[in-house]
């Protein structure tokens, strides 16, 4: 099976798989998963989403973030780890927001990449998200140990595996693709220890009962 075919496959059986796959950050506008997604970094969704409860509450616009005092704020994501850097960066993103783009969120990806503690990654986030836009894949440690597993890359860089998958797959499954592999990753697919005999795509998989490869 080549890597096209491949690709084909995991388009008719993902969705099946998983049709609710989605985004599992809590956010109800842009900013919200801007900082959602930075504080994510080396961190469980699930945490996030127990911090920004009470940072949201805190904080509801960018000039909120770039104003808030930062041993404060660093005391609202202390639990997500690397606090004083993400700290750090949400305040200068907020500011950033307010002087280069009148406090909105911008819908560019090199706009948002430009923007303080945000890369490609979070940008891509923010925009398949936040705005329905699939100008990238979003390459986390769980897409980018997938993709290897199931023979759509060799590589190792972030911006070469996103590459690789943008060749395989249609634009507007870029998203969706995304969604699909994480969810697989943390229900099936885990680093260490794969549920290959109960995988659903175990028949298409190149590492299929290797664990580790």
């Amino acid at each position: 099976m080549t890597r096209k075919e491949r690709a084909g496959e995991l388009l008719k059986r993902l969705p099946a798989v998983y049709p609710t796959a989605h985004c599992e950050l809590v956010f109800s506008n842009p900013l919200e998963l801007l900082v959602a997604t930075i504080l994510s970094a080396q961190c469980t969704d699930k945490r996030v989403n127990l911090v920004t409860k009470d940072l949201f509450h805190r904080c509801r616009s960018p000039r909120d973030f770039a104003e808030i005092p930062l041993p404060e704020l660093e005391g609202l994501v202390h639990s997500t780890g690397f606090f004083r850097n993400k700290a750090k960066n949400i305040r200068d993103m907020a500011v950033a927001l307010l002087d280069r783009h009148a406090g909105q969120v911008p819908r560019t990806l090199d706009a948002l990449s430009a923007l303080p503690g945000v890369g490609r990654k979070t940008a891509n986030v923010v925009l398949g998200n936040a705005f329905g836009l699939n100008e990238g894949i979003v390459v986390d440690t769980h897409v980018s140990r997938l993709s290897r597993r199931l023979g759509l890359t060799k590589a190792d860089n972030p911006v070469v595996i996103e590459r690789d998958l943008i060749g395989l797959f249609p634009r507007g499954k870029w998203t969706d693709l995304s969604h699909w592999l994480i969810f697989h990753g943390r229900r099936r697919c885990m680093a260490r220890k794969p549920d290959c005999p109960g995988c659903e795509l175990r028949d298409i998989c190149p590492s299929a009962d290797k664990v580790g490869s």
